[in-house]
Formats: C-alpha cells, structure tokens, sequence
C-alpha cells in the first residue's frame, strides 16, 4: 500500500439549482469567500490558479490547479494538480430532488515532506482533516447560495 496515495469521494446535497451550483464551483476564485479552509486562490490565466489551504491542522498545503475539463452541460469541472499534492480533482454537479447534488473526487499523492514521514501514522488524522474540510466546504456553500 502506498501511504501517501488518497482517494477522495464527497457528496454535498445543496439547496440550489444545480446551475446555481456548478456557477458557483466554476468561480475558484471566490472559494475563500465561502469555504474557511480555502485560505487563497490566484489565478495564472484563464486555467490555471495557485491554492493555499490550511483545515483544523497547523499546516498549509499549497497546489497548482490547471482546468482539464470544463462543461457545463455534463455539470463536470476537472482539475489537475501539482505541488504539495499532485493528482486531480473532479466536481459534478447534477439535478436531486429539489436543488443539486455536488460530487467531488479527488485522486492524489501527497509531496509536503512532512506529511510525507508523517504518512504511516498521520494517515487517519489526515483523512478526518479532509472530511471537516469538505464539511465546512458544503455548509459555506450552501450559506452563500442562499445569500445570492
């Protein structure tokens, strides 16, 4: 088993037309005006953005996104990463009951030195880190779906 190889799967049931939601999903830029963990967002150029996050951990994970996949249509925006982890993460956002259903997977290996020796150990405490993240990524959300 590699350590330092996760698997991500979120579910994220939103109040909102799925419209609304991949419109907002698309917009990475504004993540730190409704996810706390989202700490920065720069954008490049038209595909490509610097993320910086910090979840209840005391340490930053910075990364790279490049947009492999953008289509509305299929309500699907893809990623690829590179940095502190490298891998991909895919959003698709479809129609549930009365609003949307945000899936998110995320495929990656983990660079940061540190949580690379903290790998063996770490890796349960790691996991539980992503899942408050994603969490309080869905509560904001939601928050600022209903605020627009």
């Amino acid at each position: 088993m590699d350590w330092n190889h996760y698997r991500f799967l979120s579910l994220w049931p939103l109040p909102a037309p799925p419209a609304a939601v991949y419109t907002a999903l698309e917009r990475a830029e504004d993540y730190p005006r409704w996810w706390p963990q989202v700490r920065a967002v720069t954008r490049l150029d038209d595909t490509t953005g610097v993320f910086t996050f910090r979840s209840l951990l005391p340490y930053d994970m910075t990364l790279t996104a490049r947009e492999t996949r953008r289509d509305p249509a299929a309500g699907v925006l893809e990623v690829a990463m590179t940095g502190d982890i490298d891998g991909w993460a895919r959003w698709t956002v479809a129609a549930r009951g009365p609003g949307a259903l945000a899936r998110y997977e995320q495929v990656v290996d983990v660079r940061k030195p540190l949580l690379r020796r903290l790998a063996v150990p770490g890796r349960p405490v790691f996991r539980a880190n992503h899942r408050l993240m994603m969490r309080a990524g869905r509560r904001g959300l939601a928050a600022y779906l209903e605020a627009v």
